[in-house]
């Protein structure tokens, strides 16, 4: 990630609302540890084995793991990409505010970047690709970030 982000253009009221662009001073006051556990789930996740595949542990079953086998007939990288996709704005699906392209960029790469770190320190035997198509798409629910084996 760059370190020269802008965070003023990401974090509108960061700007409109603070007599700060300190980025970490708005975090001690704004955040709270509630959310921050929150979000680990998503920035962190859980990863589990079945089947030789990889998967988010929060996001498995085993039905739908036989219905898309059966769908792609089984192809397993295919299998993956489907269940471990993370639509990005689903991640704030009743969210008050509609993020800008910037935001939801920065928070794909982020995750890609995330996901990527931990899958390798996780499964470092494994070929894990960690995918963040960036568009541009019409439809922003198109963002999402996803990962397969490579095979």
């Amino acid at each position: 990630m760059d370190k020269n982000v802008p965070f003023t253009d990401l974090i509108p009221s960061l700007r409109e609302h603070w007599a700060t662009n300190d980025i970490d001073q708005w975090i001690s006051i704004e955040g709270d540890f509630e959310h921050l556990v929150g979000y680990s789930r998503v920035l962190w996740p859980e990863f589990m084995e079945y089947d030789d595949c990889v998967f988010r542990t929060l996001r498995f079953t085993e039905e739908n793991y036989r219905g898309f086998m059966e769908q792609t007939n089984g192809d397993k990288a295919a299998v993956e990409a489907v269940m471990n996709h993370e639509h990005i704005l689903d991640i704030f699906s009743n969210a008050s505010i509609k993020p800008s392209q910037s935001m939801v960029l920065y928070v794909g790469r982020l995750l890609k970047d995330i996901w990527d770190a931990k899958l390798k320190r996780d499964f470092p035997a494994r070929r894990i690709t960690v995918s963040f198509p960036e568009g541009p798409f019409e439809d922003p629910l198109q963002y999402e970030v996803s990962f397969f084996q490579e095979q």
